[in-house]
């Protein structure tokens, strides 16, 4: 039997369901998060609590536990799943409510689910980088809230997957954002960029381990908005998700990034990041 949490309950995964007037169902009206797990123990829990507590705050959920008690249920999710190497994904929904736009009445218990899934690690594309395509960003003007509205999202993966490629790199005009479910680096002359956390894009958990990683090891590393020539122009490229951990950009849009192949201070993040993980979780 697979588990799931529904509204604090663990119980069989074929059993959780919500009712179809729920807000998140019908509005998307809810946050979610993505929690990686390595040898059966969560990486970087704490921080996605924190912007999961956040996210929901923002759009007016009060979330119905607290984080030491979500953690609690995640932990026993785990291990009932026996998940070893995944994910766990949950969301808070505002709750049942008859459809109508404005907030229901405060009498509304939010919703919160939660379930497992095996995922290996991306290690072919770890070790030889990927292809991706640019796409123009059409999201909305709050990418900071991890909000369950991700149609914008969803079409520029598609616009990828239907040309072989593993992302999207969004702009908005000539201002590089982030990817469909990522956040992106260049690398020029030794000095690794992002965009910075603001409204326009996610403020990855990953991406802040990486930013952590490369001022505990004296790589220069600047947080600021880049555009589409130094994007083109880059030494190296890379992407950074829960799930893709530290990806090399090899095509862009066709073109070779740099000698089209990972480069050196990509692979140094790579390094650094597994070290960290397994700092956290044991041995890879």
């Amino acid at each position: 039997m697979t588990f799931a949490i529904l509204n604090g309950d663990l119980v069989n995964r074929a059993e959780a369901k919500v009712d179809i007037e729920d807000r998140g169902y019908v509005f998307g009206d809810g946050v979610y998060e993505v929690i990686r797990v390595y040898n059966g123990k969560m990486f970087t829990g704490k921080e996605h609590l924190e912007r999961f507590e956040r996210s929901s705050a923002n759009i007016g959920i009060h979330l119905p536990y607290g984080a030491e008690q979500i953690t609690g249920m995640l932990e026993e999710l785990v291990e009932k799943n026996n998940l070893q190497l995944g994910i766990i994904y949950m969301q808070v929904t505002r709750g049942v409510a008859p459809r109508v736009h404005a907030f229901p009445d405060q009498n509304v218990t939010p919703a919160l689910t939660a379930f497992t899934r095996e995922m290996p690690r991306p290690l072919a594309g770890l070790a030889n980088g990927v292809k991706t395509i640019l796409t123009e960003d059409i999201r909305w003007l709050r990418c900071d809230i991890k909000s369950l509205n991700l149609l914008g999202n969803i079409l520029a993966k598609q616009k990828a997957a239907e040309q072989g490629c593993y992302e999207a790199i969004q702009h908005r005009g000539q201002d590089v954002t982030e990817g469909s479910s990522s956040n992106i680096f260049i690398v020029k002359n030794g000095i690794v960029t992002t965009h910075q956390s603001d409204n326009l894009i996610l403020k990855g958990i990953t991406k802040d381990v990486i930013l952590q990683l490369c001022s505990a090891n004296n790589i220069p590393v600047e947080e600021q908005t880049f555009t589409l020539d130094e994007l083109a122009a880059a030494d190296e490229v890379f992407l950074s998700s829960t799930t893709s951990e530290v990806m090399p950009i090899v095509k862009l849009d066709g073109k070779k990034v740099g000698n089209g192949a990972p480069g050196p201070v990509t692979r140094k993040l790579q390094e650094l990041f597994v070290a960290e993980v397994e700092n956290q979780c044991g041995t890879l």
